[in-house]
């Protein structure tokens, strides 16, 4: 079962069911966070930006990369006042969207030969915008696990979101070994290099479904 019951009925969330949901959530987002820096470096520069000076084109590439690192702590900050008011499960399941969403688009951008420097404008949106999942994932599912385990666990449980981040590294990564190893250089940077992000879809689903199980922590709902 994915729930159990408290003594008065009250349906609440497993361990296995916590950890799990915290763990998922933080992987995909970081997952969509690496594969986003790879890609700043292999594709972008020359299929967002203008081809006259690779170097200035690698530059504003990184720029790029670097917009989600400004917008981490406005997602903190955004993503943690709404959690204190409509509840964790509520923003949580907005902070995967909002990086799912921002990933999937990037995979589907034109590039700058198709619709001009629109498309870096474009990229530079989408990345503003897995900063904001990112910054309001982490918070949030730390607070799910801590405020959902039994007395004694608490730092255990804290520590589910934090490996996310390597499990995203390392899957991120993977990915995309595998398809430059796969695909021919021109295969990879005419289409291959969108499949990461297209394929983010998926584990989105997956973390949607595992958070809308959820039910609201202890803590959220002694206070209301």
């Amino acid at each position: 079962m994915s729930e159990t019951s408290t003594v008065t009925g009250k349906p609440i969330n497993s361990p296995a069911q916590v950890l799990f949901a915290s763990l998922i959530g933080t992987t995909i987002e970081f997952f969509d966070f690496y594969i986003y820096a790879t890609a700043a470096v292999l594709v972008f520069p020359p299929l967002f930006f203008p081809k006259s000076d690779p170097a200035s084109a690698t530059l504003a590439s990184l720029a790029t990369f670097a917009i989600a690192f400004v917008a981490r702590p406005i997602g903190s900050a955004l993503f943690g006042h709404f959690g204190d008011r409509v509840g964790r499960k509520t923003t949580l399941v907005a902070a995967l969207l909002t990086m799912g969403v921002s990933t999937v688009t990037i995979g589907l951008l034109p590039t700058y030969a198709t619709i001009g420097l629109a498309a870096p404008l474009l990229l530079a949106i989408c990345r503003f915008g897995q900063g904001l999942g990112l910054g309001g994932e982490w918070g949030g599912a730390a607070l799910l696990a801590v405020e959902n385990a039994p007395p004694g666990f608490k730092a255990r449980f804290g520590m589910f979101p934090q490996l996310g981040a390597p499990l995203g590294f390392i899957i991120a990564n993977g990915l995309f070994l595998i398809l430059t190893q796969a695909l021919t250089l021109d295969q990879f940077k005419a289409w291959g290099w969108r499949l990461p992000f297209i394929a983010s879809t998926v584990l989105v689903g997956v973390g949607l479904w595992v958070r809308l199980k959820l039910t609201e922590t202890p803590a959220f709902g002694s206070a209301l």
